[in-house]
């Protein structure tokens, strides 16, 4: 049995409202809406869980950010900003360590309430997309259930050296296959133009993982972050005693990541955000910031 979601009590709210009226929209205190995009990439936002020391994830058996989260009122606002999304971008890594917990096929990353797919539906949205990003493409597509088209389309971000790899996988039709960089090497930039200019992805939600987020964040790609805060404190250094799961036993990790995990900014260069809105249900909160930007950028 699910447990029932409670209502977000609202702190502030200094965002926009959207035009739409939606019974789900009630239970977040507001509606949802977002400034226009760029008219050369999408408006990417991130959704993220951390402790309150900073981490956002045990690794070993416990590397999902549920772990974190502990929250059934995390897990519906996930479902709310997937209805909001043209597609959800992730690391492919996040895709195959998820697999290897579950010792499955992986899993598809879509929307679960049903009330939210009927309001996906009434904001106009096309078929939910699962939008990966992987520089090399060494994969088996048959491998994971998140390339059957049953739920989700599928597209994969990569380089031309994996646009090659790639091709000479048959029976995956409903497989879109996105080119951006040089040799190996995924170009973000390029591949958030490829997105919005081919697949018309005008508001995408980037869940994952850390170094994902962490690389667009030093391109100053990402808009928007969406970030709970659970009550719980975790620590950076990986205890002896924790079990490694079965893809770190060669190389156990030393450190637990943060939200943003790839080389770091400068004190000159580092941005800062602006502080949306805040809600609580419980001990947890759950924040909204905008990247300040200057104009032109």
């Amino acid at each position: 049995m699910r447990p029932a979601i409670r209502n977000f009590e609202v702190l502030f709210d200094d965002a926009e409202r959207g035009a739409l009226q939606h019974p789900a929209y009630a239970r977040y205190g507001a509606s949802l809406a977002f400034p226009a995009s760029p008219p050369h990439r999408p408006w990417i936002f991130s959704n993220f869980v951390q402790s309150l020391d900073g981490i956002a994830s045990f690794l070993g058996r416990h590397a999902a950010g549920a772990d974190i989260s502990r929250s059934p009122e995390d897990r519906w606002l996930m479902d709310l900003l997937r209805a909001h999304a043209d597609g959800v971008l992730l690391g492919l890594n996040t895709l195959r360590d998820e697999a290897a917990l579950a010792s499955s096929r992986g899993p598809v990353f879509r929307i679960m309430d049903e009330e939210l797919r009927g309001l996906r539906r009434q904001l106009g949205k096309p078929r939910e997309r699962n939008i990966f990003v992987t520089g090399a493409a060494r994969l088996d597509l048959s491998a994971y259930r998140a390339f059957d088209g049953e739920h989700v389309d599928a597209v994969i971000v990569t380089s031309p050296g994996g646009v090659a790899r790639l091709a000479a996988q048959k029976g995956h039709p409903h497989v879109r296959v996105v080119a951006a960089g040089e040799g190996e090497r995924v170009d973000l930039p390029e591949a958030m133009r490829r997105l919005r200019a081919d697949l018309d992805v005008e508001y995408l939600l980037c869940e994952g993982g850390p170094t994902l987020n962490g690389h667009l964040e030093r391109a100053g790609l990402i808009d928007e972050r969406f970030l709970t805060l659970s009550p719980i404190e975790v620590g950076a250094l990986v205890p002896r005693e924790q079990e490694p799961a079965p893809f770190e036993k060669d190389h156990p990790p030393a450190h637990r990541p943060t939200t943003f995990n790839a080389p770091g900014f400068l004190a000159a260069d580092a941005p800062w955000w602006q502080w949306l809105s805040c809600r609580r249900v419980g001990h947890h909160q759950f924040s909204r910031y905008r990247r300040r930007r200057v104009a032109g950028s």
